[in-house]
């Protein structure tokens, strides 16, 4: 039996995921909150990553200039030497180091991430905590390298083991990303921009997997599923180019305190007993 996320229900959780995808607040958090605050069935991890899709195909519409380059010079230079140092074909390695952590973690985890990381209490923990470590690194970071001249296989390595802790609802994909950018003095819009691309094969991998989940068992039927995915596209896009625009003139701090905020109320509800620790699960 499918899980009863209805087209309203699909609606609000697309919204959701296109305002919350990009920024660094976590929008895995944001739809299993939610839906526990209004009494909705837990969409659960397959519907999360199905329309995560939609909120990628923004990303690789909004950077196709680039990831085209990216990729084009990337395979030319399997096979052309002269191409190798190219900074397009060193990014194209780049991303798929950095892909390997989430990868490996994701498959190794796959149960966890379906059942224990949807705990409402790890999630506002999570908000909190990396929210924190998140204004550290935007207080202490330099922000004065660029990839093109200082992005490296160890700091991709590092980027790709932030970008896995996003694995548990409540890091933040682009959020952990980021603040490992920032701990390596990478500029804010540098980290963001790095953090989007290296999200692409995690993001198409895991939503392409889980199209096989939705409308069976306890995952949501495909017309609420299909509706989310082209509405989270649609506010994503408008959503990326706002972030870029806002991070390269702001700190993060704006965003650091809505998370440790909504951390503690999520906390709060479940100490009190408003909301259970697994309400609405399927």
């Amino acid at each position: 039996m499918s899980t009863l996320i209805g087209w309203f229900e699909a609606v609000v959780l697309g919204v959701l995921q296109g305002l919350t995808e990009f920024l660094p607040i976590s929008s895995s958090a944001h739809i299993r909150v939610v839906a526990a605050l209004f009494g909705w069935d837990d969409p659960g991890a397959a519907f999360t990553a199905v329309i995560q899709l939609g909120t990628e195909a923004a990303v690789l519409i909004y950077f196709r200039k680039e990831i085209w380059e990216i990729v084009s010079t990337w395979t030319q230079a399997l096979w052309k030497p002269e191409l190798r140092g190219h900074h397009a074909a060193r990014m194209g390695w780049y991303v798929i180091v950095g892909t390997l952590p989430i990868l490996v973690l994701g498959l190794f985890f796959k149960d966890s991430i379906e059942t224990v990381f949807r705990d409402l209490r790890l999630i506002g923990t999570t908000l909190i905590v990396f929210g924190l470590i998140l204004w550290f690194a935007d207080r202490t970071a330099r922000t004065k390298l660029t990839l093109e001249k200082h992005l490296s296989f160890p700091h991709a390595i590092v980027y790709g083991l932030a970008q896995s802790l996003a694995l548990i609802p409540g890091v933040s994909r682009s959020g952990g990303t980021i603040t490992a950018g920032l701990l390596l003095d990478y500029r804010r819009e540098e980290a963001a921009r790095y953090s989007f691309l290296l999200a692409i094969p995690a993001v198409l991998g895991a939503g392409v997997l889980e199209l096989f989940e939705i409308g069976e068992g306890g995952a949501p039927a495909w017309g609420p599923t299909i509706l989310a995915t082209v509405i989270s596209f649609a506010v994503g896009y408008a959503a990326v180019a706002w972030f870029l625009k806002y991070i390269s003139t702001h700190r993060f701090t704006g965003f650091v305190i809505y998370r440790v905020v909504l951390g503690i109320v999520i906390i709060a509800l479940v100490s009190f007993g408003v909301l259970e620790p697994t309400a609405g699960k399927p």
